[in-house]
């Protein structure tokens, strides 16, 4: 029983770390690249823009976004009570690229950047402020993402990687080899 529990949390796990990977690949090789082109202050409105609708804790956005944070830990706490060695070493490096990797880049760089641009006045700064800003603000923030997207991926990886041995050792019992 605990271990169809624990296979419904990895799977669960894997579909909310997948679609938070899928974000940021999607801002990293779509929504950047795509803004990157406008005028400073025509780039940094519609990041804001896009933001603030992160900012006002956008419902699907919120559950998503925590929901892939409970989910991974509940899994490892499950995954460190219900596996073996080498099974837990690997739900805990997922774990480690999804919370290390993921989110306290997140925590640390990108919120704050985004926190700052929310702040200002856009509308108000001269043009020589906002390619000062912009310059700053776009390179650190790719960086980040980008540093975020890989670590995702790596994390996505780990717990598929698992997932493909839980059910490879679920099945093991009930197969029957020929003795020659």
């Amino acid at each position: 029983m605990a271990l169809d529990i624990f296979a419904i949390s990895l799977i669960v796990s894997i579909l909310f770390c997948s679609l938070v990977a899928g974000l940021l690949f999607g801002f990293a090789v779509v929504v950047m690249p795509g803004i990157a082109g406008l005028s400073n202050r025509d780039f940094l409105i519609s990041f804001k823009q896009m933001d603030g609708i992160i900012q006002n804790n956008q419902p699907v956005f919120m559950s998503v976004w925590l929901g892939s944070i409970a989910a991974i830990m509940a899994t490892s706490i499950q995954g460190v009570q219900n596996l073996g060695a080498s099974q837990t070493n690997l739900l805990l490096l997922g774990l480690a690229f999804y919370l290390l990797g993921v989110q306290l880049p997140t925590a640390r760089f990108n919120i704050p950047l985004n926190n700052q641009l929310q702040n200002m006045d856009l509308m108000k700064m001269e043009e020589s402020e906002l390619a000062v800003f912009r310059s700053k603000f776009e390179t650190k923030w790719n960086f980040w993402n980008r540093f975020r997207v890989l670590n995702s991926i790596l994390s996505v990886k780990a717990l598929l990687f698992l997932l493909f041995l839980s059910l490879i050792h679920i099945s093991e019992p009930t197969r029957r080899y020929a003795i020659s």
